[in-house]
């Protein structure tokens, strides 16, 4: 709160400084009162107390004054902060070279300062290209000129002309676009910039063309439930921590990578693994991979991708280099934990007729196992709606667990046998034949409402189109390169 400071001679000036309530403070000069060497108790707040230093030699009425010399304030009459959150400014030049350091300087006579629409939020990062300042608001992405203006003539042609502006004319990019308030999730290659705006649920890519959004590339409907699903939360409550959506330019393999990352309870285990990372190649402009780490930051550096991981303390732990050429670093290993590597995809052969998938087949290296093979759901009604009569005639087929070559192998007395290369060995789950590899379908599904012959008694799985997920096991070559290059499936009409 403001105090009045009566003090004997007009010729002293006051000073701010810094110390313990409580200290005795020295000087030259008197205070007027009698308690030169009390302790400052009476004028201090906050631990900060003012004090009196005379401007004349000695403290005389008439003696040699001190200089003053360049003050770097200004008395206002309302001294309180103000967050101009639409707005930057500039000081002077900083040039190593010569010893100039003008950075400190914000003379008050210039026009120093240049301010964006406040309607679109406050500036969250600012990106110098070339000779153009990129503005990053909340709603809207502007682009600013560096030491030019733009002139335009009657005939509304523009011609760029040198001028003395440091930040000049600010241009908005088509597109109400922003980058919300996640800063983090920007990530830079060539002339191409990705970020996130998670108030509109997009991923997007600013090149030269002007704003694309990329996240509409086979995974619009992905991006709406995990960014909608993101709690900004509150950082001044106790416990709560904002959700981050961090991004990085992996140099190596050419992507963008992004890892979305909700709010965390530090005791539970789970909500560590609550996160989705992802690439987007714009190679084959689409979104090839999910990963199993969970970054707090990502860069490239000399032709490498690196990531600081965080723990389940949600402390940084290090820096971790990905895409080692190294062949005895395993693959799917990330901060020392081993991973199987999973692809999931569509059958849906002859989309209109219902089918019997019986056998399942795929090309690559030994070491691929089947989690599921599932249809589509058939039946008079909706299984949400609860009701019996609709629920009992609802089915969906379904299908074991095809194990690996290795991992199905058994002897001739039903012992798991995966190393035995003497006869005779028996596979109960993919054989091999001319390095190719099959199986049957064994269906796991229960009778469905008026079927003539049970599922169980028939070879495969009824449906329209089946989801497939095949993975890595975890015997076969451990940490090694697994290769798949085609999957198939011997189907029949179920019409005849």
């Amino acid at each position: 709160m403001p105090a009045i400071i009566e003090v004997k001679y007009f010729n002293a000036f006051v000073l701010r400084k810094t110390f313990n309530a409580g200290d005795v403070p020295t000087w030259g000069g008197s205070r007027g009162d009698n308690t030169y060497n009390q302790p400052i108790t009476a004028i201090t707040q906050d631990n900060k107390a003012w004090f009196i230093e005379e401007a004349r030699i000695k403290g005389g009425f008439n003696n040699t004054s001190v200089s003053f010399g360049t003050k770097a304030y200004l008395i206002e009459e309302e001294p309180k902060a103000n967050f101009r959150i639409n707005s930057l400014i500039y000081s002077g030049i900083f040039n190593s070279r010569t010893g100039v350091n003008n950075t400190n300087q914000f003379p008050a006579d210039k026009d120093i300062t240049k301010s964006v629409d406040p309607a679109n939020g406050s500036i969250q990062k600012l990106y110098a290209e070339d000779t153009n300042l990129i503005i990053f608001q909340e709603n809207k992405i502007s682009r600013a000129l560096i030491d030019k203006d733009a002139i335009y003539s009657a005939e509304g042609g523009g011609s760029v002309t040198s001028s003395n502006l440091v930040i000049g004319q600010i241009v908005p990019y088509a597109g109400n676009f922003g980058i919300s308030k996640n800063p983090e999730s920007f990530a830079v290659y060539g002339f191409r910039k990705y970020f996130v705006d998670k108030n509109r649920n997009a991923v997007l890519r600013l090149s030269q063309d002007g704003l694309t959004e990329i996240s509409n590339y086979g995974m619009k409907d992905f991006f709406r439930d995990q960014l909608t699903s993101l709690d900004t939360g509150n950082v001044d409550t106790i416990g709560v921590k904002p959700g981050k959506i961090i991004g990085g330019w992996d140099t190596y393999t050419k992507q963008y990578v992004v890892s979305m990352q909700p709010n965390v309870n530090n005791e539970k285990e789970s909500d560590y693994d609550n996160y989705k990372t992802l690439s987007f190649d714009e190679d084959v402009r689409g979104w090839t991979s999910f990963y199993n780490y969970k970054p707090s930051f990502m860069f490239s550096l000399k032709g490498k991708f690196y990531t600081t991981p965080v723990d389940s303390s949600n402390v940084n732990s290090g820096v971790y280099l990905h895409n080692t050429p190294d062949i005895n670093i395993n693959r799917a290993n990330f901060y020392d934990r081993q991973y199987n590597s999973s692809i999931k995809f569509i059958f849906n052969p002859k989309v209109s007729l219902s089918k019997n998938f019986k056998t399942i087949n795929y090309e690559g290296n030994n070491g691929w196992q089947v989690d599921s093979f599932v249809t589509d759901i058939t039946g008079l009604g909706s299984p949400n709606i609860g009701q019996s009569n609709y629920t009992t005639s609802v089915s969906q087929d379904t299908t074991a667990v095809v194990f690996s070559y290795n991992e199905g192998a058994y002897d001739s007395y039903g012992n798991q046998a995966p190393n035995q290369l003497i006869p005779p060995v028996f596979h109960a789950g993919f054989n091999r034949k001319e390095n190719k590899y099959m199986a049957n379908l064994i269906s796991t599904s229960g009778p469905a409402y008026g079927e003539v012959l049970f599922n169980g008694s028939m070879t495969g799985i009824k449906g329209h189109f089946a989801e497939v997920t095949m993975s890595t096991d975890s015997t076969t070559d451990p940490g090694k390169m697994k290769e798949l290059f085609a999957v198939s499936s011997e189907y029949v009409d179920s019409a005849y």
